[in-house]
């Protein structure tokens, strides 16, 4: 067990370290050298992904051409969960150690997650309508991604009903800790109930069951996706870093 003293110690120290990691200037100088590489990923990714998909990987045996869909599906599926999961960091060490960058990239990451989430729901439903028979069903799946998108407008609701900006910097801080419980769900929900919906198609701790004609565009645009997430999150901090510092 650690002692009180070395436990207050380490905490201290993460604060300092994260106090000077996360401040404005260090942010800007790291925008400004990471900015064109960010861009340069995205352009790379997204042409050799949409090239790859759209054009050199063949025809799946059983959706036929309409698998396409999933090379759009999949990494907006991808992102409105990988979003919500670093503005749930990004909540935590803010509550934990008041660091306002980290407010700032929760409230900035919500739009660009529910905009994901959205375009999920919606690209899903276009790929459902021929493989199911229906743009909608109350699978487990789906049900789960809708909630995440209710959260997401919940938390962009919360935030900008509260007048004062540090009490509406914690209530929407803690909103998003309590519905990160959704994105466990959604991920697992293939395999803890009989949905309709396949199962996960990029898995980290095993074979893929896709050929690699059709894998490597997919993980490509799922990159060119997170690439463009970190340039528009980016691009966002940027501007409301500015724009409160203009305003003092």
């Amino acid at each position: 067990m650690f002692k009180k003293p070395l436990l207050q110690k380490m905490l201290s120290q993460t604060q300092v370290f994260l106090t000077r990691v996360m401040s404005p200037p260090y942010f800007f100088s790291f925008a400004e050298k990471c900015l064109p590489w960010f861009v340069a990923v995205f352009v790379a990714a997204l042409a050799y992904g949409l090239i790859g998909g759209l054009f050199l990987a063949p025809a799946d045996y059983l959706q036929g051409e309409g698998f396409r869909i999933l090379y759009v599906h999949v990494p907006c599926a991808f992102l409105s969960l990988m979003i919500y999961s670093v503005m749930a960091v990004a909540a935590a060490f803010g509550l934990i150690w008041r660091l306002k960058l980290a407010f700032a990239v929760m409230r900035q990451s919500a739009p660009l997650g529910m905009v994901f989430t959205f375009l999920a729901l919606v690209t899903g439903s276009l790929w459902g309508k021929p493989m199911w028979g229906t743009y909608w069903i109350w699978d487990a799946r789906l049900t789960s991604e809708l909630i995440l998108l209710f959260l997401y407008l919940g938390i962009l609701a919360l935030h900008s009903a509260l007048p004062n900006r540090r009490l509406a910097d914690h209530a929407t801080a803690i909103l998003v800790l309590i519905g990160f419980v959704d994105i466990p769900i959604i991920h697992y929900s293939v395999n803890w109930w009989n949905t309709l919906h396949q199962g996960s198609t990029l898995r980290l701790l095993a074979p893929s069951l896709i050929a690699p004609s059709m894998l490597y565009p997919l993980l490509a645009m799922t990159v060119a996706f997170c690439a463009y997430y970190a340039i528009a999150l980016i691009l966002r901090l940027r501007c409301a870093l500015l724009s409160e510092s203009g305003a003092r």
